[in-house]
């Protein structure tokens, strides 16, 4: 399975199969017809203590992903997101502004971990 990242304000595309937004918080100034989601993933997010903990600081990353890897093994969830989207392309879709650090990063990487 094919898994990519792509920031909620690029434009949707067909080819980016089965879309997940999995941010716990919706993005600013964007309507649900614009980003043409299959699912809204709030579970799968990093839990509302870490992210306000790391606030997008690089210098912080390597303790988030930790982190946040930790807080994946604990549930169901990616397991389930694996299982809905099979047989098609996954895109994580993410809001943030930073492309290397944050979550969709580390999320795509423990999802292929799974496969």
């Amino acid at each position: 399975m094919e898994i990519e990242i792509k920031r909620a304000y690029e434009k949707a595309q067909k080819s980016d199969g089965y879309r997940v937004l999995v941010d716990r918080v919706w993005p600013r100034g964007k309507s649900k017809e614009e980003l043409e989601l299959d699912e809204w993933l709030r579970d799968v997010a990093p839990s509302a203590k870490l992210r306000k903990w790391f606030c997008h600081d690089p210098a912080k990353f390597a303790e988030f992903k930790k982190e946040y890897k930790a807080e994946l093994a604990k549930s169901g969830v990616p397991n389930e997101l694996l299982h809905r989207a099979k047989g098609k392309k996954l895109t994580l879709v993410y809001g943030a502004k930073d492309t290397l650090h944050n979550q969709a990063v580390v999320l795509r990487e423990y999802l292929k971990s799974l496969k």
